[in-house]
């Protein structure tokens, strides 16, 4: 490399620095406003600034308030998939229910240490702004996971099936295809129903609906949680009970 390659790559280098620092910067001051006043109310021009930059100068990091929430969101479903994620390698060779309830107290965990990034990503929806497809993959990998964790359990051990009313036979068969073909449809169902459950659970903790309803919130949480991991299908040992009602399917 000539001396000149050699400078342009480190003016190159120095500019890839300088843009990755400032766009932290941008989504810090971002998030700092979201807790002030909530994502209804994020402003470029406020968020530029309280930065001290032209909003111009912004402008050329995200064109549009809505490229700057994508940005925000997409970030904070990964802190939480990655929180999720990293809870259940901890555990790696427990039982999958043991797994599951990991998992769960990692999700609670995680939004309440980031209550405003919660509320971001499962709070009430931000008026004028649509989350695009690029928000998806992020925002799976707590389902992504859940659904690995009973994927391992039924290639393994097997899981137990709930019988499925006939009228929502065709829903459990359509989202199996959709979601975990692998899967028998009637553990799908209700994996997509514990799914809903478990942020219904953290939407109510972080969301203050416990307030004067539960005090011990953490064995409550953890509690619900095994009771997830049953209906889903995941077999506790025989001393913990497993209710009845249920098929071994999957051995």
């Amino acid at each position: 490399m000539s001396t000149t390659q050699g400078a342009h790559a480190a003016t190159q280098g120095a500019r890839a620095r300088a843009r990755i620092e400032v766009t932290a910067a941008i989504k810090e001051e971002a998030r700092r406003q979201l807790a002030a006043q909530g994502a209804s109310k994020l402003s470029l021009r406020a968020v530029a600034r309280e930065l001290g930059m032209a909003s111009s100068a912004l402008y050329r990091y995200f064109p549009s308030r809505d490229d700057l929430l994508t940005a925000l969101i997409i970030d904070a479903y990964d802190s939480l998939g990655q929180a999720a994620e990293t809870a259940d390698a901890q555990v790696t060779g427990a039982a999958p229910a043991e797994r599951w309830i990991a998992v769960c107290a990692a999700v609670r965990d995680w939004a309440l240490a980031h209550p405003h990034e919660y509320a971001l990503i499962y709070g009430s929806p931000v008026p004028g702004y649509s989350a695009p497809a690029t928000t998806v993959p992020a925002a799976s990998r707590v389902g992504q996971l859940l659904v690995g964790i009973v994927r391992d359990a039924h290639r393994g051990k097997g899981v137990a099936q709930w019988k499925l009313p006939a009228e929502v036979t065709p829903e459990a068969e359509r989202m199996a295809a959709e979601l975990a073909p692998d899967l028998p449809p009637a553990v799908v169902a209700v994996l997509v129903a514990a799914w809903a459950q478990l942020f219904g659970l953290v939407n109510f903790e972080v969301f203050g609906q416990f307030h004067r309803v539960v005090e011990e919130r953490e064995a409550f949480f953890r509690h619900a949680a095994a009771r997830l991991a049953h209906h889903v299908g995941l077999v506790f040992p025989q001393s913990t009970g497993t209710g009845g009602g249920a098929v071994k399917a999957g051995s």
